[in-house]
């Protein structure tokens, strides 16, 4: 940015490029941030997801080994322009949608970003209400409720609300500190808990046990719909890695840390899952893939306190990387005059408590279904994003015209219209399934659809518009 002027709209400190003197994140860093998003309750119950479908515990391991290679794949390209450059995601998508039309975009998944920490967090209010409860039996009598929750609620509410604040006040540089501990500690109690449920199911227990219930085109239609349901957790991760790759000191740092924290970890926590279940099957007649009603079921207060504060310790864990930290460099995006990442990280939650998770979280049905068109809306922009840095910029980027609205990446007012032409194209064309119910089938692959649709559309669109902009301009080609 040296002898640059950037636009104060577009520009504030915690935006700008990160010098390579200031990352010092290793690939241990960015494996143990991996491994404590990973661990989490929405990722822990997918596998009963997938066994509700027909499939067999080994064939759920092959789901998830396929999405999670995908979605490493997709990470490891779309993070080399933050390890390269420094700049978050917010900034990046500049580049493709030009400095107006990125807000689309950004808004898109920070909206996603707050909705998923509301619902993490509420799932860990339930826990620590639940300890609380166990322990303290006169806790549960503060029964008054308050805006459709009780009152015992609104206080363990309150508790992980200032959990999250006290993890966010150490500033994003050091939240690796706190991954750092966390990722590997949860890993570790979900060993502990593989362990127990070997030992009282004297084995995997009656879950591998269960065969396949799918075969032939019925198999590769669940497979499709497994593998891009799995992809659907973490799709709106995938087009803001940059904000964390910006951190990591080198290329081969962020690529090796993915690797470990993301499919081999996948690996590892799945059949974990799996198994605690299945000791469930044994002890209770029934499985028990909720963390939380398993410790109340267990009726043991140590094992409830300690067992809930490890859900409390992953929830922080996911929700601090993966949706409290996008958000804020979303909504700095938005007004980098008014807000910078300690005022930002207050407003991600206190717009996450007004999702008032409480009046829908076990109705939610309908909430899901609309929140997975939306974030079926960013795999064309994960493609968008792939095809612009890796084809029509050759992972060459003019870094201070990013944060200028006129020049190089300026488009039409703001706005790169092959950007937003092949994102509207690519995200009507991936929530066909949805819309109409004769193309049902696409639901299966609409991210892939997506990614794919969303990028050829942007590349046969910019490809000329930047060969006649340089032109133009007389500038350099990229």
């Amino acid at each position: 940015m040296a002898g640059a002027s950037p636009d104060p709209s577009l520009y504030n400190e915690d935006l700008a490029p990160i010098p390579f003197a200031r990352r010092d994140w290793s690939w241990l860093n960015m494996a143990t941030v991996w491994m404590g998003m990973v661990h989490n309750i929405v990722v822990y119950e997918a596998a009963a997801g997938l066994m509700a479908l027909g499939f067999s515990a080994w064939e759920c391991m092959e789901v998830v080994a396929v999405a999670y290679v995908v979605l490493f794949l997709a990470m490891w390209f779309n993070a080399r322009a933050g390890t390269r450059y420094g700049i978050p995601f917010c900034v990046l998508i500049r580049s493709a949608f030009g400095p107006a039309g990125a807000q689309l975009p950004v808004l898109l998944r920070g909206f996603c970003a707050i909705f998923w920490f509301s619902v993490q967090a509420f799932a860990a209010t339930q826990a620590v209400d639940a300890v609380i409860g166990t322990v303290w039996p006169a806790w549960n009598a503060a029964s008054l409720h308050i805006l459709g929750m009780s009152a015992h609620m609104w206080g363990a509410a309150v508790l992980v609300w200032a959990l999250h604040a006290w993890v966010m006040g150490h500033g994003v540089s050091r939240i690796r500190n706190f991954e750092l501990v966390a990722g590997p500690l949860v890993i570790l109690i979900g060993l502990f808990a593989t362990i127990w449920a070997l030992n009282v199911a004297h084995g995997p227990g009656p879950l591998f046990a269960v065969p396949s219930r799918l075969h032939g085109m019925a198999f590769v239609g669940a497979f499709a719909s497994g593998v891009t349901g799995m992809i659907g957790m973490w799709a709106t991760f995938a087009v803001n890695i940059p904000d964390l790759s910006r951190f990591v000191r080198s290329e081969r740092d962020q690529v090796l840390g993915q690797a470990i924290g993301l499919p081999v970890t996948a690996l590892v926590f799945t059949p974990m899952a799996i198994i605690t279940t299945s000791a469930t099957i044994i002890l209770f007649g029934r499985p028990i893939w909720n963390p939380v009603d398993l410790l109340l079921a267990l009726h043991h207060p140590l094992i409830t306190v300690f067992g809930g504060a490890v859900i409390v310790l992953a929830t922080l864990s996911v929700n601090t990387v993966a949706n409290i930290v996008p958000a804020c460099y979303d909504l700095i995006n938005l007004a980098p005059r008014r807000l910078n990442f300690d005022r930002a990280g207050p407003l991600v939650m206190a717009l996450g408590l007004l999702f008032a998770p409480w009046l829908w979280f076990n109705e939610a049905s309908s909430i899901f279904q609309a929140l997975g068109i939306i974030s079926g809306l960013l795999g064309p922009v994960t493609g968008i994003m792939l095809a612009d840095f890796f084809v029509i910029r050759r992972q060459s980027l003019d870094v201070p015209a990013l944060y200028q609205r006129h020049g190089r990446y300026g488009g039409q007012h703001g706005w790169h219209m092959p950007g937003l032409i092949a994102f509207v194209i690519g995200g009507i064309v991936a929530a066909l399934g949805e819309i109409v119910p004769a193309l049902s089938a696409l639901n299966a692959v609409a991210w892939f659809v997506g990614v794919a649709v969303g990028g050829a559309i942007y590349t046969a669109l910019a490809w000329k518009s930047e060969r006649r902009a340089v032109t133009d301009a007389g500038l350099q080609p990229q």
